[in-house]
């Protein structure tokens, strides 16, 4: 075994193990504080789940591969880091669409309030749903504005953020009974009351009931992110996040190195740690005074030598990458379909079948009517097409199904992956005027332009614990023990002092924040 094989030192005041866009912003901060900062990425690139690739052999588009949407990233770390990148809003929140009467509609939200309120009186018959719509969500912004920017300060007790939220109601409702109550106490359509939920079911297996609260951690998540709650496209794709940040920590003085994966790591807590890799040539090692681990709690104790914590971790999505030569025709003819798929295009996820999908998933069968919800980038950044495909009218479509855990796959990945792709697909159907197979591009080699993926597919590319996209179960965003030293009011502790956890299941991880690499980085700085 050879020590730091060409590296520009044997000791590192930091080593970070793996190169997602969490471990690089950790990177950056330290790097630009003067410390001495080194990268070690398994893959051949940086980026982890946050990038953009060309997945259709011979065909331009840059798709955003495995993360699609910007809300949790603060503003603060793109200034902090000067940071190159933009996010573009969607012209519309979401379309939903739903056959009443035997008649195709559905409902429309944003873009005109006066369109939204209207959408709205057609398909329940009345303002009421609206107005409750209008309220609920005036809630969840002044929730929104309390506890975003608490992300990235020392973490809260649960006193401190109640008394930061300053609202009994909302702190009821969101942080202590089941997001189901408040949905069904709020609205009565089903429809409506489905749109609401599906925001608690984003990578999260529970249902409306589940007395966890995992589907209110995770619903909170997705209606905090920047004080608005709004999602927004990146432009350039995910992949111009994580490039940026990669140029960000090198320009900074880190040391970034690819191909090299994490083996082992050998402290006591108290001396620098032996960080032990591999390469393509060989096993070598390299010192650290702190390690910082960009990689799930699961990956931690095995580096560790530990035995996991149990459950393990279970990602619950199919995921699906389109490239259409043109928009599918709707059956709902009063919405463009420019519209419609410019913001969150939601399929079978009214209140009852997102609870009959739960149940039947839970009962170990594929869901009969699968969920799902779909993004077309390219409406918002065309910039991911080539000139020719944009030129022509082609666009991406990026679909992310709901309830399908890691153990429906486990038998037969292959078959089940496309029993459910099939079933998700006719669900889309059953609401266009053409089937969507007949929209898709092809590639260079004749093969139609769709990929997808499941929790295991995610396991074996990206080493996500079961597939799980949050690396495990979302946490509040305050701390649930007493917190001790600067890891502990971060939120990012181990066992081990002198290693900090900088991925997505930290406290306050999940989603494309950069956040946990942020307060591990804050931690190791003493602030």
């Amino acid at each position: 075994m050879t020590t730091s094989r060409g590296f520009g030192q044997d000791v590192y005041d930091d080593v970070i193990v793996g190169g997602g866009h969490n471990g690089l912003v950790a990177a950056a901060y330290l790097a630009r504080a003067g410390r001495s900062v080194l990268v070690l990425e398994r893959l051949g690139r940086t980026g982890g789940a946050a990038v953009s690739t060309r997945p259709f052999a011979g065909v331009d588009a840059r798709l955003s591969r495995y993360s699609y949407l910007v809300s949790l990233l603060p503003e603060k770390i793109v200034r902090d880091l000067g940071l190159g990148f933009a996010v573009r809003g969607r012209t519309v929140s979401s379309y939903t669409p739903a056959e009443r009467g035997g008649r195709p509609g559905g409902l429309l939200v944003g873009g005109d309030e006066a369109r939204t309120r209207a959408s709205f009186a057609r398909l329940t018959g009345s303002d009421r749903e609206y107005e409750n719509w209008r309220a609920f969500y005036a809630m969840t912004g002044r929730v929104a504005r309390r506890i975003f920017p608490t992300l990235t300060e020392p973490l809260p007790d649960r006193a401190e953020l109640r008394a930061r939220v300053d609202d009994e109601a909302a702190w009821r409702m969101l942080f202590e009974e089941p997001l189901g109550r408040a949905v069904e106490r709020t609205f009565a359509d089903d429809l409506v009351r489905g749109i609401v939920l599906t925001d608690g079911l984003i990578g999260t297996f529970a249902d409306a009931h589940d007395p966890s609260l995992a589907q209110n951690r995770c619903f909170l998540y997705h209606v905090i992110g920047g004080g608005t709650g709004d999602w927004n496209v990146p432009v350039g794709g995910m992949g111009a996040l994580t490039d940026a940040l990669a140029a960000a920590a090198r320009s900074a003085g880190a040391e970034i190195a690819t191909g090299h994966e994490v083996l082992r790591i050998d402290t006591d807590g108290t001396a620098p740690a032996e960080v032990t890799f591999r390469t393509a040539t060989g096993e070598g090692r390299v010192v650290a005074r702190t390690v910082l681990v960009n990689a799930s709690p699961r990956t931690l104790a095995e580096l560790l030598g530990q035995e996991p914590a149990r459950p393990a971790a279970e990602g619950a999505q199919l995921k699906v990458n389109m490239l259409l030569r043109r928009l599918p025709r709707l059956r709902d003819e009063a919405v463009d379909p420019r519209e419609a798929f410019g913001g969150t295009f939601h399929i079978a996820e009214g209140y009852e079948q997102l609870a009959r999908a739960y149940a039947e998933a839970a009962a170990g069968e594929l869901p009969s009517v699968p969920p799902s919800e779909i993004y077309c980038h390219s409406l918002t950044d065309p910039t991911i097409l080539g000139p020719e495909l944009a030129g022509a009218g082609y666009q991406t479509l990026t679909l992310f199904g709901l309830h399908a855990p890691a153990r429906l796959f486990a038998h037969d990945n292959r078959q089940a992956r496309e029993v459910l792709l099939t079933a998700t697909l006719a669900q889309l159907d059953a609401h266009l005027a053409e089937p969507i197979t007949d929209c898709l591009a092809f590639d260079a080699d004749g093969r139609p332009c769709i990929e997808a993926k499941t929790p295991l597919d995610l396991e074996r590319e990206l080493r996500l614990p079961g597939g799980h996209i949050f690396h495990r179960d979302l946490s509040w965003p305050y701390a649930e023990t007493d917190a001790e030293g600067p890891a502990g009011r971060w939120g990012v502790e181990t066992a081990h002092r002198n290693v900090l956890l900088c991925g997505a299941g930290a406290v306050r991880g999940g989603g494309v924040s950069g956040v946990p690499g942020h307060n591990a980085a804050m931690a190791v700085l003493g602030h």
